[in-house]
């Protein structure tokens, strides 16, 4: 029993790592964030993912100057608490996560070789 105890406690702690979330004076759900979190990621992962579990690390910020999402601080940026921007933040987020960067220059590369091999049948001389 103390070992199932000790495993809820980690994966628990795991998952709040994923998620902080920086208030700079505003009143935020802590109940609701976490809420629209989980949302978030398991939509992604139900749609594209299959079985492999999305936890994408987001800082949420809170009394920001503009609602923005930073891809490489992993940061979503609110003026105010708003769980369909939040959610619109964590959905982008966890959908970047789906694909490695190797695999994202790989399909990168293969789609400017098949647009090079593309030809127009309107070119070709009759």
């Amino acid at each position: 029993m103390r070992f199932v105890f000790a495993g809820l406690l980690f994966v628990t702690t795991c998952f709040a790592q994923d998620l902080t979330v920086e208030s700079n004076g505003k009143k935020w759900p802590a109940d609701e964030v976490q809420k629209v979190y989980d949302s978030g990621c398991a939509v992604v992962q139900r749609e594209f993912s299959g079985n492999r579990i999305l936890r994408p690390r987001v800082r949420l910020i809170l009394g920001a100057d503009k609602n923005s999402v930073t891809f490489d601080r992993r940061e979503i940026k609110l003026v105010k608490w708003d769980p369909y921007l939040f959610a619109q933040g964590v959905v982008m987020l966890a959908f970047e996560d789906l694909l490695p960067v190797s695999l994202r220059a790989e399909m990168t590369r293969r789609a400017v070789l098949w647009a090079e091999s593309t030809l127009d049948v309107r070119s070709v001389d009759k």
